[in-house]
């Protein structure tokens, strides 16, 4: 069942991020490119790799969503909705594209792959942390925290009624 959502999931990334491309409107490409990241966040979840799936889900929706509110806010055309084309130099790009794809075509057929060894980690959110930060985990997860409550404490303190509401 797993190998089944991976290939629709793949299938729908790919399409999604062909429809970034195809479709006539920026509001449409922007949630075509949410499709595609949240069906990569999916397969990273299937992968077993839940703390980056979710974080990749969660920033992309966010991000695409706040693409939208500065496209309404900001373009010309209401809404980015009327018809634009979404393609440039559409012939420079299919050459840079094609031969990019060539090239790591041709790398992936041409690599000696190497065998696995081992199996994978218990935890691999946990594993991948410590291949990227090594001992000083601790240390960025504190770091981490501080900015979250730095984050909200600016939040409250920049409210128009300040730190302490109506009772000031």
């Amino acid at each position: 069942m797993e190998d089944v959502a991976f290939w629709v999931l793949a299938v729908a990334a790919v399409g999604s991020g062909i429809a970034v491309f195809v479709v006539d409107s920026m509001a449409r490409a922007t949630f075509a490119l949410l499709a595609s990241f949240l069906c990569v966040g999916a397969e990273l979840l299937l992968a077993g790799l839940d703390y980056l799936g979710v974080l990749v889900i969660l920033m992309m929706i966010m991000e695409m969503l706040v693409m939208a509110v500065f496209m309404v806010m900001y373009m010309m055309n209401p809404a980015g909705l009327m018809p634009m084309s979404m393609l440039h130099n559409k012939r420079g790009a299919l050459a840079i594209s094609g031969a990019a794809f060539a090239v790591l075509a041709a790398g992936i057929l041409a690599i000696p792959w190497p065998e696995r060894t081992g199996g994978p980690p218990a935890d691999p959110a946990f594993a991948l942390g410590e291949s990227i930060m090594g001992p000083k985990m601790l240390v960025m997860m504190v770091i981490g925290i501080a900015i979250t409550t730095t984050m909200i404490a600016t939040v409250v303190l920049a409210t128009h009624r300040g730190r302490y509401g109506d009772d000031a």
